[in-house]
């Protein structure tokens, strides 16, 4: 029996390349997912407190309806923000949120003139793009 000679060396660069590329797009698979995770959480999040400054807005339209039906003034509410030409303001806070709920209650029927949810945002200096 003849014996051929195997020759590894091209072989083994090859299987070494390609396990070198392999590592690097399963590093490159885990810190994506793991960014995606943490975006997801921080959305999760974000829904979370407008869903609950949501549902104290509900609360607060609900209060100042009841008010109205008992005969009673919206002036009269309680941790109102301000009155201004008719117009009822209210402000919730949580985080960097705020809900400012604007309502009157005109010939007895409550309407709501502005229902606004508003985030803190500051522009973010040691961004340069340009530096020429």
């Amino acid at each position: 029996m003849k014996h051929i000679p195997i020759k590894l060396g091209p072989l083994a660069l090859l299987l070494t390349i390609i396990s070198i590329c392999m590592t690097t797009l399963g590093i490159l698979a885990f810190s994506t997912a793991r960014a995606d995770w943490r975006l997801a959480e921080e959305y999760g999040e974000t829904v979370r407190t407008r869903y609950e400054l949501e549902a104290q807005g509900q609360s607060f339209l609900q209060t100042a309806s009841e008010a109205l039906q008992q005969g009673k003034g919206l002036e009269m509410l309680a941790d109102i923000e301000s009155v201004e030409e008719g117009i009822v303001w209210r402000t919730f806070e949580q985080g960097a949120f705020r809900l400012r709920v604007g309502i009157t209650g005109e010939s007895g029927i409550l309407r709501v003139v502005s229902w606004r949810i508003q985030k803190e945002w500051e522009l973010d200096e040691d961004l340069n793009l340009w530096p020429g």
